[in-house]
């Protein structure tokens, strides 16, 4: 494990949309990605689409389960007790510390947690990973809300979000070190794709957002501007 530099650990102050600060990623990707390597990961985003896994995924005014899950400092979190501290609860499903994209969006989302709180709603992040695994990231990007450990995905699974990385892309991440089983516990080489929701306080789906392609994630005002109209 790297140890963070200063900058590192300084929390993210970058207020450009995230449509900006992924176009700089993608373009680093493109220039320092192999083409073979960019191929197998737009194969595999082709797929799911294909698969029509965003629309199995829990849609607006269904009843999202409930849920206990620990926290990056290993505590007990439920969907009940996130939910009677506001009106609101904005659920983050994301695939790990490992992905830039993830990292992204949790330092924007991280920038309007005062707003969210102001608007009286509560905010978490949903990934496989371990609860080390989230207290890095928690601790590496000076994250302020809770990251839950979802082993096994199976809130994820209850949101309609998994699906299993292809042996073929599983190669490939090897090959660059991203080690799932080591980072999620487990052998099973799954990961829900990114999904936001906002949860009324009885658990109903009030606004959604999944995408099978892992760098298409709603931007923060757009969560901000849902909870408001809400």
């Amino acid at each position: 494990m790297k140890w963070r530099s200063l900058e590192e650990s300084a929390p993210s102050t970058d207020t450009r949309p995230l449509r900006e600060l992924f176009a700089e990623r993608k373009e680093l990707i493109a220039k320092y990605v192999p083409p073979e390597t960019q191929a197998i990961h737009a194969r595999v985003i082709a797929e799911l689409k294909a698969s029509g896994i965003t629309e199995r995924a829990l849609p607006v005014g269904a009843k999202a389960p409930a849920f206990e899950l620990s926290d990056h400092n290993g505590k007990l979190t439920s969907s009940a007790e996130l939910l009677a501290k506001g009106r609101r609860l904005v659920i983050c499903f994301i695939r790990g510390r490992w992905d830039p994209f993830c990292c992204g969006q949790m330092e924007a989302m991280n920038l309007v947690l005062p707003q969210i709180v102001e608007a009286a709603a509560s905010l978490v992040a949903v990934s496989p990973q371990t609860v080390k695994q989230s207290f890095f990231m928690a601790d590496q990007h000076q994250l302020r809300f809770p990251l839950l450990s979802d082993s096994g995905n199976q809130v994820a699974r209850q949101f309609g979000l998994v699906y299993r990385v292809p042996e073929y892309q599983q190669e490939v991440y090897r090959r660059a070190f991203i080690n799932l089983p080591f980072a999620n516990g487990d052998e099973s080489w799954e990961l829900p794709i990114p999904a936001t929701y906002c949860l009324d306080r009885d658990g109903t789906v009030l606004y959604a957002s999944a995408d099978a392609d892992h760098t298409g994630r709603p931007e923060p005002r757009e969560i901000l501007s849902a909870i408001a109209k809400l």
